[in-house]
């Protein structure tokens, strides 16, 4: 009989993406994480050993907690959460369980920026439209649910990143940017390993938007649209930027569950 302290790879997969994902913690032991150095994707890695550490970071919200095999390591320190009060779950079968499992997917550790003050930091152009959104709602939905973004004036974005270490995106000239027709979305795609047939679907309107190829993608140019509205409705970008997020989440859903579904009204009218 499966646990009630247990999530499967199968119901944590679903959350992955969505914003009522929990917190995903990762607590292997460093031999175990160095023979096999991938995250799945959200997570964050932290000493098994850092109870009240790891409290504090969560601030209440739920959480599943993985290890290597999904034994000892998280099902105790679950049990240690419970006791104290915190919503919290192990995942069945640990990294393991999800490396093995069809379908999923896993960053590698490398390919994440150095965290600047315990989370990722990225700076990038003011006055976003389209992927300067996208791209946020990819990391802090996949890559890092805690990544803050600074957005300034576009001459003075490397020197923003030189001077507090943030990793700039969607400029010229550096890693996190249009390669060839594709955008810098789809370079983060290819640099996280988060290639899916959901996110691949997403990839094409947000290229086909970013890049005036609205025939890449029928929606690309509803998104365009919304993407300019946005940016005409908020003053501030950070303010832009978490209306956004809404909008991505709801076109990943579309991407995901429900590309194949469609409208009328009246029902059965003829055209």
């Amino acid at each position: 009989m499966p646990s009630p302290n247990e999530i499967t790879v199968s119901q944590l997969n679903r959350l992955i993406g969505t914003p009522d994902c929990p917190a995903i913690v990762d607590i292997s032991i460093e031999p175990d994480f160095a023979d096999d150095p991938f995250l799945i994707p959200g997570s964050f890695r932290h000493p098994h050993d850092d109870i009240p550490g790891l409290i504090r970071r969560l601030d209440g919200q739920p959480c599943v907690i993985t290890c290597q095999k999904g034994i000892k390591l998280s099902q105790g320190l679950v049990a240690w959460l419970r006791s104290d009060g915190h919503p919290a779950e192990y995942l069945q079968g640990g990294n393991h369980g999800w490396r093995d499992t069809p379908g999923t997917l896993r960053i590698p550790a490398a390919a994440l920026p150095v965290p600047v003050g315990g989370s990722t930091l990225w700076v990038t152009r003011h006055r976003p439209k389209i992927d300067r959104i996208a791209c946020p709602w990819l990391i802090r939905r996949f890559v890092n649910p805690g990544a803050r973004f600074l957005f300034v004036s576009p001459g003075e974005v490397a020197g923003v990143a030189a001077r507090y270490g943030a990793t700039p995106f969607d400029v010229e000239g550096v890693d996190f940017s249009h390669r060839g027709e594709n955008c810098t979305f789809d370079t983060m795609l290819d640099e996280f390993r988060l290639h899916s047939e959901a996110l691949d679907r997403l990839a094409d309107i947000i290229r086909g938007a970013d890049t005036d190829r609205h025939d890449l993608a029928p929606q690309a140019a509803g998104l365009l649209a919304i993407s300019v509205g946005l940016s005409r409705q908020f003053k501030d970008d950070q303010a832009q930027l978490a209306a956004g997020i809404g909008v991505y989440d709801a076109l990943y859903r579309w991407a995901r569950d429900g590309f194949d579904e469609t409208h009328d009204w009246p029902t059965g009218r003829r055209a």
